[in-house]
């Protein structure tokens, strides 16, 4: 498909305050002369702030990363997660097309696009508040028929919900996302024959995510909680410093004073410190318990802790999602050392993260 930028763009671009901080963080995460890595996360904020991207926004993104403009609309027109015209500014609908949902309904969720819309895909409604696209597929086969609004996805459609949603979207409202037909989630529609122990929750963890943050059509704006840079709003030298990564060497290369090479690292890592030579850890032990304290939290609802590293903070004594928000950044230090994954907690920002479903856990409690 030709993609082209739309005839009539805007004099100029410049990110707000926030995003522009939030780009400078990004920006940060890569060395020296490698600035261009951050070429699609930029060009995303910039749609998000703005709605759809512009010329001036690919161009201004170019001079702050030190590429020339072609290199960046090459980026832009390449990628169909760019929308290179204007777009609703209540919402852009995007009905996937491809098989499973062509089979269930989808060119139906699309006559209703064409008709409470307008004919053509990518054509603002007489509002100016909507606009459509049919998409290819967006992974959410088995909740057939299927749309993306915003950020979140509404399934198991049928025309009538789409105009209802369409309406409701209209009217200020933000209807709630995932399956529309009374489904959990993606489980059979009959009945279960596994997993058929439910938690009692009301909705799934995306859809009552997006309830709670009310922001399911919200464009990014740069004051949500900014996890994946935590380091914002620190001075730029301290910005540029936080996320640091030191280069991997080859194979067969020495990585320390020990002589010890990458590939023989993994043996070592798991060898017991000799009391005589062995540097004692990094920063301070926090709190550690014997065993939880009751139930123990899951923290595999940290984001970036998975099943390894949940059974690691087991075994160190950590159960509990207050003793990893109570952490200082000498205990961050030694359970980086002692988990063998340094920088991943800032990274992550579990802190925050811990912080917050500590108080949601003593809420509900």
């Amino acid at each position: 498909m030709l993609r082209r930028l739309h005839p009539d763009q805007p004099a100029s671009f410049a990110f707000t305050p926030a995003n522009q901080d939030w780009a400078e963080a990004q920006i940060s995460k890569y060395p020296e002369g490698r600035q261009a890595s951050a070429i699609i996360p930029l060009l995303w904020r910039a749609q998000e702030q703005e709605g759809w991207l512009t010329r001036p926004a690919i161009e201004h993104i170019a001079d702050m990363l030190d590429m020339a403009h072609i290199r960046a609309l090459e980026v832009a027109t390449f990628y169909f997660m760019f929308q290179l015209q204007p777009v609703g500014s209540v919402a852009h609908i995007q009905v996937c097309g491809t098989l499973s949902c062509m089979i269930c309904g989808a060119e139906d969720l699309v006559a209703v696009c064409k008709d409470k819309i307008a004919k053509r895909a990518h054509q603002l409604s007489a509002d100016g508040q909507f606009s459509w696209e049919e998409v290819e597929c967006l992974g959410a086969c088995a909740n057939a028929p299927m749309a993306q609004i915003g950020k979140d996805y509404y399934e198991d459609l049928t025309a009538d919900k789409l105009a209802q949603i369409i309406d409701d979207l209209a009217a200020g409202k933000v209807p709630v996302p995932g399956p529309q037909n009374g489904r959990f989630a993606s489980e059979p529609k009959d009945n279960l024959t596994t997993l058929t122990e439910f938690t009692g929750e009301e909705h799934n963890g995306s859809v009552a995510l997006a309830l709670a943050l009310k922001d399911t059509v919200k464009r990014i704006d740069g004051t949500e909680v900014p996890l994946i840079t935590p380091w914002r709003g620190k001075p730029p030298a301290a910005r540029k410093d936080a996320n640091k990564v030191e280069p991997k060497p080859g194979i067969g290369e020495v990585i320390d004073e020990t002589g010890t090479t990458t590939d023989e690292a993994p043996a070592k890592s798991t060898a017991k410190p000799v009391a005589s030579g062995k540097e004692a850890p990094e920063g301070r032990k926090p709190e550690t318990l014997a065993q939880a304290k009751g139930t123990a939290d899951d923290l595999q609802k940290i984001g970036g802790v998975g099943p390894v590293l949940e059974q690691k903070l087991n075994k160190l004594g950590v159960y509990h999602y207050w003793q990893i928000a109570a952490w200082s950044e000498d205990e961050i230090a030694w359970v980086d050392d002692q988990l063998n994954f340094r920088g991943r907690i800032t990274r992550d920002d579990w802190i925050s993260q811990a912080t917050a479903l500590a108080d949601a856990t003593t809420d509900k409690g």
